[in-house]
């Protein structure tokens, strides 16, 4: 998509440039026609003298105005005159004053620093993101590429350096000592009391769903000589006592809730410290990673995000599309409400261009040079007719107009003078 507007201005351009040569060569055509009527009847007409005097001045300007045009680009009239076909005989020439000066006028450090500090890189890309159909636009065109992305890489090898990823990273981490941060954090939101709270109403229940089942055991321990209604009477005083002390350990104050907080603690600093616990949880790590059934889950991972990640673009409004759309729209919002931000990535966007790009401009002028030089003839010459044909046509213009009204000059000061 991007080359059509350069095609359409290079076909505009081309268009602009004949029109403007066919009026210049027009006006010379109409002096020259001017000239040849005014020369035959001026004897009828002395006063045409003048007119006659303007036109064949102004040929005389447009042929050397077309002359000095047309001996830039080539030779007139195909003959090879001295100082002619000046841009085709000078272009390697030419091509290495271009790269100089883009390096002197454009990658000079000063220039450069003063246009980058001017510039708020940082500031324009914010904008650029947080607006909504910019971020829109680019996570569509992201989304675009991934099931291409997705066919085009080999499953087996993307298996293989999931699975061993994740192995790695899994064997990396020693399993006691994670446990113990993750208890850490649990005690610390008070979330262990609120499992050992979820513990007793799971116990209370157990016990009031098998109340008949508590009430044999109960009768099939006690003596055979009592009777039935005792043993009742010893079920229900067990089950009573079993709840009430459910129920008071629900208070936050309880000895035993205390006691279970410290046996938290203790467990926590076993397993952050202990060698042999971290030891056993080590080994228990490495026989669950040489289980068959992670292994195989390990691989079935690829399929499942590849499979997922395809119904997701197959879906156009996809979960991925939106996620990306928020995250580059929340990272243009963030970057322009945070002016310390914009500011470390200014400084980093100079510092990439001042060591990257600046001492290596003498490298991007002999690049500019070269591809000057490698062009042929035809192509340099018909870059630059089209860039500057145009109004190079003027000066044809102005000297048919320039030339007629000296040479009018010219001849009314030698008729004053008699």
């Amino acid at each position: 998509m991007a080359p059509a507007p350069q095609i359409s201005n290079r076909t505009d351009r081309a268009a602009e440039l004949r029109r403007m040569k066919l009026i210049a060569t027009s006006l010379l055509a109409l002096m020259f026609a001017v000239f040849i009527v005014t020369t035959l009847v001026q004897d009828r007409w002395p006063a045409l003298s003048y007119v006659r005097a303007f036109a064949e001045a102004a040929m005389v300007g447009a042929i050397a105005d077309w002359f000095a045009v047309v001996a830039l680009f080539r030779h007139p009239f195909g003959l090879p005159i001295p100082h002619t076909a000046i841009i085709p005989r000078n272009k390697d020439r030419i091509g290495e004053s271009l790269g100089a000066f883009i390096c002197n006028n454009f990658l000079a450090p000063d220039i450069v620093a003063a246009k980058l500090d001017s510039l708020d890189g940082a500031g324009r890309v914010a904008g650029w993101l947080s607006a909504p159909e910019t971020s829109d636009m680019l996570a569509r065109r992201a989304t675009t590429f991934v099931p291409a992305l997705l066919d085009a890489l080999e499953d087996e090898h993307v298996r293989a350096f999931m699975r061993g990823a994740m192995s790695r990273g899994i064997a990396s981490v020693q399993v006691a000592p994670l446990t113990a941060r993750i208890l850490s954090v649990l005690v610390a939101h008070g979330h262990h009391q609120a499992l050992f709270d979820q513990g007793l109403e799971m116990a209370a229940g157990f016990l009031m769903r098998n109340e008949d089942h508590i009430r044999s055991k109960v009768a099939d321990r006690s003596w055979k000589w009592l009777p039935r209604w005792v043993d009742h009477k010893l079920a229900d005083k067990v089950m009573v006592g079993a709840l009430e002390t459910l129920g008071d350990l629900r208070a936050p104050d309880h000895p035993w809730r205390e006691e279970f907080q410290a046996a938290i603690f203790r467990l926590m600093d076993h397993l952050a410290h202990d060698p042999d616990l971290i030891a056993r949880g080590e080994a228990i790590k490495a026989e669950v990673l040489k289980n068959p059934l992670v292994e195989e889950y390990l691989d079935s991972l690829w399929g499942e995000t590849k499979a997922r990640l395809k119904d997701d673009m197959a879906a156009g409004e996809g979960v991925l599309r939106h996620g990306i759309e928020r995250a580059l729209a929340g990272l243009g919002t963030r970057l322009q409400a945070d002016d310390r931000m914009r500011a470390v990535l200014n400084r980093w966007l100079r510092r990439a261009v001042e060591r990257n790009i600046v001492p290596h401009r003498g490298e991007i002028g002999t690049f500019i040079a070269s591809v000057v030089a490698r062009w042929d003839v035809g192509t340099l010459v018909g870059k630059l007719e089209l860039q500057v044909g145009k109004d190079l046509q003027y000066i044809r213009i102005n000297g048919t107009v320039v030339g007629g009204l000296v040479g009018l000059c010219i001849h009314a000061l030698s008729r004053a003078l008699g």
